[in-house]
């Protein structure tokens, strides 16, 4: 007994488009986090720390201090080194500093062994 196939089965058809209907919701979270402004300076919301952090502020024109101490090129791990590193770093940078010295300064420090590393922003 031969049954004539006048059907189309449409699980598979579902199967896939639900696949490819994940793949492209996930990509398209990826591609609109990439649109974000680049003047992060402001933000709605900053927390309070209670706790006395270690500022490192980041000039526009590449100078680094250190709570409000100038640090001379390449002295950022000497000035670090007799700080616990539980201790919390806040990075403080002009806006329009060159993200590449900022990624920079934030990776020494995170390269020495403090995990909890911030950015300051001004609400607005």
């Amino acid at each position: 007994m031969e049954r004539e196939l006048n059907e189309i089965n449409v699980i598979p058809l579902v199967d896939v488009m639900l696949v490819l209907l994940v793949i492209v919701l996930t990509t398209a979270t990826f591609i609109s986090t990439g649109q974000v402004p680049v003047e992060l300076a402001k933000a709605k919301e900053a927390s309070d720390h209670k706790d006395v952090p270690l500022v490192i502020t980041l000039t526009s024109d590449g100078h680094l201090f250190l709570n409000d101490q100038p640090i001379v090129e390449d002295g950022l791990k000497a000035v670090l080194n007799p700080h616990p590193r539980e201790s919390v770093v806040v990075v403080r940078a002009d806006r329009i500093t060159i993200l590449e010295r900022f990624v920079g300064v934030v990776d020494e420090v995170r390269g020495l062994g403090f995990r909890q590393v911030s950015l300051e922003v001004v609400r607005s």
